[in-house]
């Protein structure tokens, strides 16, 4: 199987935007969309700038609902004399190859990993010159595609910025919130849901993210539907969309998780009566270099997205 502009996809990896530094990711999506908004269904309108940050919206027609997907990643920090920082919750593996940019140049080091007697753990950044303070390092990228799988660093959330924009070839009504921040805090999500609230009636959100492969959501098992994590979206809200799910045809399977956050955790957090829905393909190898997805489920992800936002 060779998924659709999955060339797509990977140039989305390769472009880094650690959270706080969405600035190059925000402009590579502005310049897609400019790009090829005149092939598509509806031409949306293009909101952004003073006020939203590094967060874009678009809007097509009419919107019911909004779409989020966040355009951020984890990464590092440099500290002090090359140590290193978590930005949001990568996993700490020792040898794992990381880049960025700096006043001398390009970067490019290992993740070395140093325990004191405590077991407590001190991370560094192999090299042969002292890195400038608070310089930002990702994953490098590393992108595999397999007959059944694509396997990458920061499928989280590329992968759901990807599914937006296949999205919104075809999209007639509705509006989708590239977001900010979300690995580290969260940030631009109620900026735009009350923009979307107060200028165009929007009060429904579905989130547009990657979840986890556990004993009960699976690979091969279809797109996720969230029906709670940390946070517990509004029954009747949730109930609508299982039942548009159910009669869609579309291969999905039910998540219920105990932990675990998204921008969905940021609108119930906010004072906004806005309803939402985490909807998201599975991934295994969770925050490290080698996340990895089954194909027919993204698949399943444009599919189950496509008929939402038409029924919604």
């Amino acid at each position: 199987m060779e998924l659709s502009n999955s060339q797509l996809l990977e140039e989305l990896i390769s472009v880094q935007g650690v959270a706080s530094d969405e600035s190059r990711i925000k402009s590579f999506i502005k310049e897609y969309v400019l790009r090829n908004q005149g092939k598509w269904k509806s031409k949306p309108h293009i909101i952004d700038g003073i006020g939203f940050q590094d967060a874009m919206i678009l809007v097509f027609g009419n919107p019911r609902t909004a779409v989020y997907a966040h355009i951020d990643t984890i990464g590092y920090s440099v500290g002090y004399d090359n140590e290193l920082i978590r930005v949001g919750g990568p996993k700490n593996i020792d040898g794992t190859i990381l880049v960025g940019n700096d006043s001398q140049g390009e970067v490019e080091g290992e993740l070395m990993i140093f325990e004191n007697e405590y077991n407590q753990q001190r991370l560094q950044l192999s090299g042969d010159r002292t890195i400038d303070r608070g310089t930002l390092l990702s994953f490098k990228p590393d992108f595999k595609e397999t007959k059944e799988y694509i396997q990458s660093p920061y499928m989280d959330n590329r992968l759901g910025v990807f599914v937006a924009l296949q999205l919104a070839e075809t999209l007639e009504h509705g509006a989708i919130v590239f977001s900010t921040y979300e690995e580290h805090g969260g940030n631009s999500v109620g900026a735009c849901a009350k923009y979307l609230m107060n200028n165009y009636d929007v009060f429904q959100a579905l989130i547009c993210d990657i979840t986890w492969v556990t004993h009960g959501v699976v690979h091969k098992g279809g797109v996720a539907v969230s029906m709670r994590d940390s946070m517990l979206p509004r029954r009747k809200y949730l109930n609508k969309i299982l039942a548009i799910a159910k009669d869609s045809g579309v291969k999905y399977q039910l998540e219920v998780e105990s932990a675990g956050g998204s921008d969905g955790s940021v609108l119930q957090k906010s004072d906004l009566p806005i309803d939402w829905c985490f909807i998201g393909a599975p991934e295994d190898n969770v925050h490290t270099p080698k996340e990895k997805v089954y194909k027919k489920d993204i698949e399943a992800m444009i599919e189950l997205y496509q008929v939402l936002m038409n029924k919604l």
